[in-house]
C-alpha cells in the first residue's frame, strides 16, 4: 500500500465509515489537533524521562490514538471505535493526585518553562487545550456524534500534563519560574505617563 493515494489532492479526505469532507472540516480539525498532541507527547518521550513517566505517556499516546479514531468516525459506536470511558478518566485523576502529592503546593502562577521535558509538557498541555476547544466545536454541530467522555478526558489530560511538567522540573532539580506581574508603563522611570 502506497503512502500517497492522490485522493486528497483536491482538498478533501474520507472519514472512517463516512463521506468525504473538506480538510478544514470541524471534524478534521478536531482529530488533527489530537494527532498534533500525540506527536508532541512523542517529543516529550524522546527527551529522556524517568521510566514511570515514559510508561504513562506511552499509555496516553495509545488512548489519544483511540480518541482520534472516534473523532474520525461519524458513527463510532457502530464501528466499534468508542473506546474511551469513565475508567480512563478516573485513572487520569488518580495519576494527577499521585503526582501532586509529591510536589510543593502551588501558591502562584508559573511560566511554561524550566527543563526541556517540562517545557515540552507545557506545549503538550497548550495543544491539549486547543484539542478540547476543537472537540467542543465539533460537539456543537448537530450531526456530530461525540461521546462526552472524550471531552472530559481531554480536560483532565491537560491538567495531568501541567502536573507532569512540574514533576519533570522537580525531578531534574529545576526551579519553577514564577510569573512576575509587569509594572504599568507610567510607573517605569523615565517613561512619560499615558495621561494627558
Amino acid at each position: 500500500m502506497k503512502i500517497y493515494t492522490k485522493t486528497g489532492d483536491t482538498g478533501s479526505t474520507g472519514l472512517f465509515g463516512g463521506p468525504r469532507v473538506f480538510k478544514d472540516d470541524v471534524r478534521i480539525e478536531a482529530y488533527g489537533t489530537v494527532d498534533e498532541l500525540n506527536a508532541a507527547l512523542g517529543l516529550v518521550r524522546a527527551s529522556g524521562l524517568n521510566r514511570d513517566l515514559d510508561e504513562q505517556l506511552s499509555q496516553l499516546q495509545s488512548e489519544l490514538f483511540s480518541i482520534g479514531a472516534e473523532l474520525a468516525t461519524p458513527d463510532p459506536a457502530a464501528r466499534g471505535v468508542r473506546l474511551i470511558g469513565p475508567e480512563h478518566i478516573a485513572r487520569l485523576e488518580q495519576w494527577i493526585d499521585q503526582h501532586e502529592s509529591t510536589l510543593e503546593p502551588l501558591r502562584q502562577f508559573i511560566l511554561p518553562a524550566g527543563s526541556v521535558a517540562a517545557a515540552q509538557l507545557h506545549l503538550g498541555r497548550a495543544i491539549c487545550r486547543r484539542a478540547e476547544r476543537r472537540v467542543v466545536t465539533l460537539m456543537r454541530c448537530h450531526e456530530a456524534n461525540v461521546s462526552e467522555a472524550v471531552l472530559i478526558y481531554l480536560n483532565r489530560l491537560s491538567d495531568l500534563l501541567f502536573v507532569l511538567s512540574r514533576v519533570a522540573n522537580a525531578r531534574q532539580g529545576v526551579g519553577e519560574i514564577q510569573w512576575v506581574k509587569p509594572v504599568p508603563a507610567n510607573h517605569v522611570t523615565g517613561l512619560p505617563s499615558a495621561s494627558p
